[in-house]
């Protein structure tokens, strides 16, 4: 068997190893043993996106604590944020979120946060994996009399509804704004429009209506065609899309035409630095940002951090530095006055909050920073070698980092979660970084095929 957890959890193809029954009643038996402490039934609260095959795990992991002696809490249908919010407002001990975030409905996995609303560490995440791998499960079964038993909790969505609107400013209001939500067909899909509805949103939604293989199909923050055309037929003050879990966000302005995380980010870091909010004047992001987001930073006086790709790197740095601000362009936003991990509702809320301060358009804010080209090609590969180990790939980086010089910038990475190296360029114009692009991106399909 191979390593387990990845860059954000466990992910993998639903009923196949790792994302089966097998691995996650181990799992559930795993949680429930690390996180038993002094306490003699660890408290676990489960909850899941809309893919079919969420059923299948949530049985497997609810049998998983229950055979190990803890509780477990079902709480079915919510976001990632969501669960990690209920984890925390329950002082709950862990909380496991069944959700392949923003890919297909055939893909699942198993993200667990600890009772403080954090994603695990990765020492934590090595004891769980090595429990499951080794073995040694079976020989810490209690007896029957030691068993635990299952709670259903029904009151979730009003409870994150409540901590939602708490995070939007009291003194704003959302009266007669015209708002399209995009909800992926996913776990946004009730808590999203009624959160926006109670603050007096006028909201048309589209894609919200789940049968377990239309996630985030053609829709949601991965796919924004619908809701670009719809915002412009309602005409609306603002487009949001959500993806599957809800972690991420990308909007859409008035004029159709897609914002991203990165100058959603620029916009809200501009609010806060303006309110005396801003922790150390920091913003951070990924290696992934657009060139132009640093621009930005260094023209409205903000300190400026790229962290490695992954939301849990983000926020690895942000504590460590002491950020408030913090995401990356595909659109997870953490904003850690507000919680732990990102949240794609609350980065909507403090999107629109922006607008209304600052009395503009969505089109104008987005003014505030220019996007340099930039062209983004996934490679699908059977193998993940270090990429330092291709003499043809590391000549093909350098002869277009030589070539573009201090104009451009050259990223080549694989998918944390995804059997996918992405190749990513950016450039002074369209035609240079569709050049270079494709050329790396090319080389690598024939290296890691």
């Amino acid at each position: 068997m191979g390593k387990l957890f990845g860059t954000d959890g466990i992910r993998g193809e639903a009923n196949r190893y790792p994302v089966n029954t097998q691995i996650a009643f181990g799992v559930g038996q795993a949680v429930a043993h690390l996180f038993k402490k002094n306490r003699h039934h660890a408290r676990i609260v489960i909850g899941k996106d809309t893919r079919i095959s969420g059923y299948m795990l949530e049985s497997s992991l609810e049998a998983g604590i229950t055979a190990m002696g803890g509780y477990p809490y079902l709480v079915g249908v919510l976001t990632t944020p969501g669960i990690a919010f209920i984890t925390q407002s329950m002082r709950a001990d862990a909380g496991i979120v069944i959700s392949a975030s923003h890919n297909p409905y055939q893909d699942n996995g198993l993200k667990i946060f600890g009772g403080n609303g954090f994603k695990l560490s990765d020492k934590q995440e090595e004891e769980i994996e090595e429990l499951i791998l080794s073995d040694k499960l079976a020989d810490l079964l209690p007896t029957a009399a030691g068993m635990g038993k299952a709670f259903r909790i029904d009151d979730v969505h009003g409870r994150y509804i409540v901590f939602l609107k708490n995070t939007f400013p009291r003194n704003l209001s959302m009266e007669e704004m015209k708002i399209v939500l995009d909800t992926a067909n996913g776990a946004t899909y009730r808590v999203a429009p009624d959160a926006f509805i109670e603050l007096g949103a006028d909201v048309e939604v589209i894609h919200n209506a789940p049968d377990g293989i239309n996630i985030n199909n053609k829709c949601g923050s991965q796919h924004t065609e619908d809701l670009k055309k719809k915002v412009v037929e309602s005409r609306a003050a603002i487009g949001l899309a959500f993806d599957g879990d809800g972690d991420r966000l990308i909007a859409v302005d008035e004029k159709g035409n897609d914002i991203t995380g990165d100058q959603i980010l620029i916009i809200c870091a501009n609010m806060l630095k303006n309110e005396g909010k801003m922790k150390n004047n920091l913003l951070v992001s990924t290696v992934m940002s657009n060139l132009g987001l640093r621009i930005a930073c260094k023209k409205y006086g903000f300190n400026y951090h790229a962290s490695q790709v992954g939301d849990r790197y983000v926020l690895e740095d942000m504590l460590r530095l002491g950020s408030v601000i913090g995401g990356e362009d595909a659109g997870h936003m953490i904003f850690l006055d507000h919680h732990t991990t990102g949240d794609g509702i609350i980065a909507a809320m403090q999107l629109i909050a922006a607008m209304l301060k600052e009395g503009k358009p969505l089109s104008e804010m987005a003014r505030m920073m220019d996007i340099f080209p930039q062209k983004l090609i996934n490679v699908d590969v059977k193998r993940k070698p270090d990429i330092s180990t291709i003499p043809r790939l590391v000549e093909a980086i350098r002869q277009a980092e030589e070539d573009l010089g201090a104009e451009g910038r050259v990223l080549v990475r694989y998918s944390g979660t995804q059997d996918i190296c992405r190749v990513m360029v950016e450039g002074p114009s369209d035609a240079a970084t569709e050049k270079y692009c494709k050329q790396i991106a090319d080389i690598a399909r024939k290296e890691l095929a």
